[in-house]
């Protein structure tokens, strides 16, 4: 094998270890008892824009400011995401990842996986969201991340204090 082609074999063969160890760590089993979901979830009342209120982060959100994930549900039932943020300060230049779901309890539609690049798919839970759609809850089932989104950029201290009542109680 020729040193370029080496090379090339080398750098796919990290990726892809990295991309396989990266989806082991995430989609690791817990000893916590199951993560419960919502009872329902209406995929199209669910699509559109939703603001990052609060999260656990992972290593990408660390440092992200004024989050935005848009949902938009394809004509063969998955959903394309695009999640918009600005990086390290609330004055950097919006950056953009797009990523790929689809519903796995289709009883429910509580439950997807999201792929943010391949072959990484990390779970993806439903488990608090108003009657109204105006928050909702995301959890990983190892429980390490949550993320707390609402259509406007705040939330009231009713819906906050709802919502942090039920996290603890989970």
């Amino acid at each position: 094998m020729n040193h370029a082609r080496r090379s090339r074999f080398r750098g796919f063969s990290l990726a892809l270890g990295l991309a396989l160890a990266s989806a082991t760590l995430f989609g690791c089993a817990s000893s916590n008892p199951p993560l419960p979901t919502v009872e329902q979830v209406s995929l199209e009342r669910f699509m559109g824009d939703w603001h990052v209120i609060a999260l656990i982060p992972n290593r990408i959100e660390k440092n992200a400011h004024e989050s935005l994930e848009s949902y938009a549900l394809r004509p063969d039932g998955k959903i394309d995401i695009t999640y918009t943020y600005r990086d390290g300060s609330f004055e950097a230049p919006l950056e953009t990842l797009e990523m790929v779901a689809w519903v796995v309890d289709e009883e429910t539609h509580a439950e997807w996986r999201v792929r943010p690049f391949w072959p990484v798919a990390l779970k993806y839970l439903v488990i608090d969201l108003a009657d109204d759609y105006r928050y909702t809850v995301i959890g990983h089932p190892s429980r390490d991340y949550v993320w707390i989104m609402a259509r406007e950029k705040v939330l009231s201290e009713e819906d906050w204090s709802g919502i942090l009542d039920r996290l603890v109680a989970q």
